[in-house]
This record gives C-alpha cells, sequence and structure tokens, in this order.
C-alpha cells in the first residue's frame, strides 16, 4: 500500500477519533462527515467500483433500522417504567440491598449485565443497564460509560455463545467448508472441539484480566464521577471487587470448559448474583461507611413515596431477562418461530453484498412485548402511556441519523475486498500490516485486531468472522498455540466492543446524550486499552513461558 491508502485503509479509524474525540463533534455530524470521506476514498482511492459502495450502504441502513430497532424499545421500556413509578419502588428497593453506589455499580452493570450478554448479546446490557442506573441516580455519562465498560467479558459468550459459535466457526471457514489450513490443524479432531479450546482458553486469560473489571468500574466512578474526584475511594473496596470478579469469571470458566461456549456467560451471571447480593446484604469485605452521590440525602427522602410493590416494579425486567432466555434456548420451539419472519436485500443492486435481519427475534421486540405486558401489569393510564411512547420517538431522531450514517461507513470498509486496485478488504490490510510488523510478538497485538473488527463493525461476532482465519494463519507462520491466537482475538473483540461506535451512540441515546459520544469515549478508552494489553501479555507468556 502507498501512503494514499494507508490513510484511506484508516480513514473510519481516524475520522471518528478526529471528529469525536478531538474536535468533540456529536455523533449527528460526525458519522455523516466520516461516511462521506469513506465513501469517496473508497471510489477514487481503494477503486472500490460505486455500484459496490452504494450497495454496501443499503446494507448498512438496513442493519441500522436493526439496531434502532433496539434502542426504540430499551427507551420505550425505561419511559414506561418511570411513568409507571416502576423506577421509585426499584430506587427503594436497592436502599434495601445497599446504599452504596460502587455495590450497585457491580451488581446492575457487571453481574446483571453479563447475564443479560449472556442472552441477548447485541449491546442489549448497555440498553438496559445504562437507563436503570441512571433511573437510580447515577450521573447519564457515568451510566453510559460504565455499563459500556461492564459489557466485556461476558462479550465472549454472548447470545448463548454466538461470538464463538457463529464467529470463530464461521471465520475458520471458506464458503461452507473447513479452510484447509485449519483442516490441516485439525486433523481428526472436530470444529467443536477446537471452539470449546479456545472458549476455555479466553476465559482462563479472562480470570487474569476480566476479574478486574469490577474494580475498574468502581474506581472510573469515584475518580470522574464522585464528589471528591478520588481514586481511594473506589481503591477502598478492592476485595469486594476482586470478589464480585472472580464470582462471574470463575463459573463461566468451569461451564466453558467442561459445557462449551454457549452457557458461560448466562450462569456466569446468575451464580455472581446468588453469590455476591447475600455476601453484600451481610456487609461481606465492606467498609462501614457507604460511598454516595453529594445528592442522595435528597433523592433517598424523595423515594420514600412509591405507588408500585417492589416486586411488580421489578417484574417486566424479570420477563425481558426470561423471555431472552426463552427466546434463544435450542431445544424450544420458540426460536425458529420467531426466525422464520425475515427482511432482507439478497445480491444487492446486483453486487454479492446481502443482508437480514429476523425483527421479531431482535431484543426490541422482547423489550416492546414487555412494554405491553406492563401497561396492564402496572395499571397505567392513557396519558401515561402516550407520554412514554412520544418522549421514546422524540429520543430516536437523533441515534437514527448517527446509526444511519455510521453503519454505512462501516460496511463500506469491510466489503471494500471487491475493488480494481489489487487490495484486499481495508481491514484486512491494516491487519496484515500489522502481522508483517510483530512477527513473533503477534500475540501482543492479536487481541487489539480483534478490537479493531469490533470497534469498526460494532460487533464481537462479525470481528471473530472477519479476523479468525487471518489469526488462525498468523499463528500457524509463527508457531504458536492457534487456540491462544483464537482467544486473543475473541478477547480482543470484547474491548473493542468498550469503545465501537455503534454501541457508543446506542449507548447515549438511551440516556439522553446524543451529541456526547466523543466524551464517552475518551472515559471507555483506557479501560479498553488495559484490557487487550492485558490480555496479549498474559497469552504472549502462555505462548513461550508455559
Amino acid at each position: 500500500m502507498n501512503i494514499l491508502q494507508w490513510l484511506t485503509a484508516a480513514t473510519p479509524i481516524l475520522s471518528v477519533f478526529l471528529f469525536l474525540i478531538i474536535l468533540r463533534l456529536p455523533a449527528t455530524k460526525a458519522m455523516p462527515l466520516s461516511l462521506g470521506a469513506t465513501f469517496i476514498l473508497a471510489i477514487f482511492v481503494w477503486k472500490v467500483p460505486s455500484i459496490q459502495v452504494v450497495a454496501a450502504s443499503f446494507e448498512g441502513i438496513i442493519i441500522a433500522l436493526s439496531i434502532l430497532w433496539i434502542v426504540f424499545g430499551a427507551i420505550l421500556l425505561l419511559n414506561t417504567l418511570k411513568n409507571s413509578g416502576a423506577m421509585q419502588a426499584i430506587k427503594n428497593g436497592f436502599l434495601g440491598i445497599t446504599k452504596d453506589r460502587r455495590v450497585q455499580l457491580i451488581i446492575i452493570a457487571w453481574l446483571f449485565g453479563s447475564f443479560i450478554e449472556g442472552a441477548a448479546g447485541f449491546g442489549t446490557p448497555a440498553a438496559i443497564g445504562a437507563p436503570l442506573l441512571v433511573a437510580l441516580g447515577f450521573p447519564a455519562l457515568s451510566a453510559a460509560v460504565l455499563a459500556l465498560i461492564a459489557d466485556s467479558s461476558a462479550v465472549s459468550f454472548g447470545a448463548a455463545g454466538t461470538p464463538v459459535i457463529v464467529g470463530v466457526d464461521q471465520g475458520l471457514r471458506q464458503g461452507a467448508s473447513v479452510s484447509p489450513i485449519v483442516a490441516d490443524q485439525l486433523g481428526t479432531r472436530s470444529m467443536e472441539s477446537l471452539l470449546q479450546s479456545v472458549a476455555s482458553q479466553a476465559v482462563f486469560i479472562d480470570l487474569f484480566v476480566g476479574s478486574f473489571i469490577p474494580l475498574i468500574l468502581v474506581v472510573i466512578l469515584t475518580r470522574f464521577f464522585g464528589e471528591n474526584r478520588s481514586w481511594l475511594e473506589g481503591l477502598k473496596i478492592w476485595k469486594f471487587a476482586l470478589f464480585a470478579g472472580f464470582s462471574f469469571t470463575v463459573p463461566a470458566f468451569i461451564v466453558a470448559t467442561f459445557l462449551g461456549p454457549e452457557f458461560p456467560s448466562i450462569i456466569g451471571g446468575l451464580v455472581g448474583l446468588v453469590i455476591v447480593i447475600p455476601a453484600v446484604k451481610k456487609g461481606f469485605l465492606l467498609p462501614e461507611e457507604p460511598w454516595l452521590f453529594p445528592e442522595d440525602d435528597h433523592v433517598e427522602q424523595k423515594n420514600q413515596e412509591i405507588t408500585l410493590s417492589l416486586r411488580r416494579a421489578w417484574l417486566p425486567y424479570i420477563l425481558v431477562a426470561l423471555l431472552l432466555v426463552l427466546t434463544r434456548l435450542e431445544i424450544l420451539p420458540l426460536k425458529d418461530w420467531l426466525m422464520t419472519l425475515t427482511l432482507g436485500w439478497n445480491e444487492i443492486l446486483g453486487t454479492d453484498i446481502s443482508t437480514s435481519f429476523q425483527p421479531l427475534y431482535l431484543p426490541g421486540t422482547i423489550f416492546v412485548v414487555t412494554v405491553l405486558l406492563t401497561i396492564f401489569i402496572h395499571k397505567m393510564t392513557h396519558n401515561q402511556v402516550y407520554e412514554a411512547f412520544q418522549t421514546s420517538v422524540k429520543t430516536m431522531i437523533g441515534s437514527a441519523i448517527a446509526l444511519g450514517t455510521a453503519v454505512p461507513m462501516v460496511r463500506i470498509f469491510i466489503n471494500s475486498g471487491v475493488n480494481e486496485a489489487d487490495l484486499m478488504s481495508m481491514p484486512m490490510e491494516l491487519a496484515v500490516a500489522a502481522s508483517e510488523l510483530m512477527s513473533d510478538k503477534w500475540p501482543l497485538v492479536a487481541p487489539f485486531i480483534g478490537a479493531l473488527g469490533s470497534f469498526i463493525s460494532g460487533s464481537a461476532t462479525f470481528s471473530n468472522m472477519m479476523f479468525s482465519l487471518f489469526q488462525f494463519s498468523v499463528a500457524d507462520q509463527i508457531h504458536a498455540s492457534h487456540e491462544v491466537v483464537l482467544a486473543l482475538q475473541v478477547l480482543g473483540a470484547n474491548a473493542g466492543n468498550m469503545i465501537c461506535v455503534l454501541n457508543v451512540v446506542a449507548a447515549a441515546s438511551v440516556v439522553g446524550l446524543l451529541g456526547k459520544e466523543g466524551t464517552i469515549i475518551r472515559h471507555t478508552l483506557v479501560p479498553m486499552f488495559f484490557y487487550a494489553i492485558t490480555s496479549g501479555i498474559i497469552g504472549f507468556l502462555i505462548i513461550y513461558f508455559m
């Protein structure tokens, strides 16, 4: 690649950092500018046929619609619960467990979020967790940032293991068959055995990385969103934070090792909740003095008047979790029924680009169904329902602009392999250049390739599909463990989930922070680097010293 081609390949990344983070433009302005730059450079520098670029843009719009449906459902559920009085009851309920905001954050964002990620994926934990934190009195910016950071370790096995079962599996195939280089290494071993080894290896590394995420969460909370801007106030509960971290990662490791990649996040999240909540009630490893926001005294007085019982208030969230699990289990017919309705476009404009989605299967539909049930369960008035719907629709306008331009940009980037410049796709050219530069130090870089895939595509599953075969090939060239390198790809995809534009825009939308996407990414960037760098170092040590 020449210099101009280098810049073109990096445009979707550089433009996001320039417009969102450096110039601090809102996503409603930054993403259309980034799309325009990518569109023009793809045609004139990367020599992608204009019909391919337009087709990729249409593909992006269709995918954006599916994401917007999820975001709308999450916003509508939040506004419904606000208007019904459920959020007041939930606030008071958490005060019954603990007043400590650090502990509330760990329970909701880390443990409950991990369970939801395991059941649904699609960025659902941030869409549920961030608004719930806001409703409990967390500042909106802190809720978005911390929900995104927390939705990391569990992503490996989100949506019942999709990033591994579909992402890695499909990524190691060429067409319907396993790639020859993978087949040679497998021998008589099955693909399922390889995937289980990758899953187990990923969680083993995560025992030394992901287990620290709760501690990172509380430290960021107290340093950037507390009254005293103190690191120490977060570190004071380091024992409890690590206890909560291992309460998820250890069960997840056991499940991944013995049962496979489908349920580590679901079971890990549930076991973590069962272990941690009783421990919190007993004050286990917690200081006597709770950590509060300055305005909490006022909030506590305000929340004394509630109109719903705690059980009825939590029932919508319980229904969401239950419906997500039931509609994802292969042994039940619900999944097949919901996936019978497919919307999409095959061979868009005569190209090889096709896309589709199942609207009934998306978490957004689960949210809307739950809203309809909540209206009757909470006996809401017509005015309450209308106000919730009207507010939710108004909130979606900015999100539609941001996501409607961000996703097409991503799809142009990914579909750029069809070109007249004799180049691979832009992300693959960047990855190959990185592998040539790093050689046997590749394990240190492998997670960042996974993060690149998630940052651009907005999906850990797609990152694994995009780069798994590439990672496998590099591992083969440097004579490194294929399982470890693929595990680093999976973990890197988790890390990228914290900063990917699609998730950030969605999280900003559900807490009313559209336009603050750059600020959110500036807060999540350092945890993302910690997750990727630490994973790479541990993977490097495993490959060369164990």
